[in-house]
């Protein structure tokens, strides 16, 4: 189960840890190791520097998820937390944050991934899908030979549309006046 989540900047481990670090030292008790998989790290320092103490870092590659930290603290215990890439849309990252805190939530760290993936793909088809509609007027594409024809204008009738007349016919009765023309 994870326990939370963690939105880096980047995937300098060594760079990005202290001051995560930092701020869950006072509310957790001194973090004392850190483990990721190093699937998606450059690079995994054996140490950093903390708040003038020094925090173990270490790495299990088949063991731990590749989307997962794990943070061990002599006060708490252990905490699991969701590592949210750094190129992650805000959308996504808070929905991925949001799931990752739900404590009813049972998804591990890579199903979440997986989901928030499947979320994105439906949304940018829900996008293309709306594009095309809106483009082709908000109706649905027929076959263009299936149309119905539209009876030609004659120029006069033309020249009253643009004009805003209602065409008069011969008996001097506006052409669209109920009934037949008086006796």
């Amino acid at each position: 189960m994870l326990d939370g989540a963690w939105w880096p900047r980047s995937r300098d481990l060594e760079a990005e840890l202290p001051s995560l670090l930092a701020v869950l030292d006072p509310l957790w008790g001194r973090i004392t190791r850190v483990t990721v998989n190093p699937v998606h790290w450059p690079v995994v320092p054996h140490k950093v520097p903390v708040a003038g103490h020094v925090v173990k870092v270490g790495w299990f590659l088949a063991e731990q998820d590749p989307h997962e930290l794990l943070l061990l603290s002599y006060r708490v215990g252990r905490w699991n937390l969701l590592v949210v890439p750094p190129q992650t849309t805000p959308v996504s990252a808070a929905w991925l944050m949001a799931a990752a805190s739900d404590p009813l939530g049972m998804a591990t760290a890579s199903r979440l991934m997986e989901e928030a993936a499947l979320l994105r793909t439906v949304a940018e088809t829900d996008r293309a899908v709306e594009a095309v509609w809106d483009s082709e007027g908000g109706h649905m594409v027929r076959d263009p030979a299936s149309r119905p024809r539209i009876p030609a204008a004659t120029a006069a009738e033309r020249m009253f549309a643009v004009a805003g007349v209602t065409p008069v016919g011969r008996t001097g009765v506006p052409a669209d006046a109920p009934g037949p023309p008086p006796n």
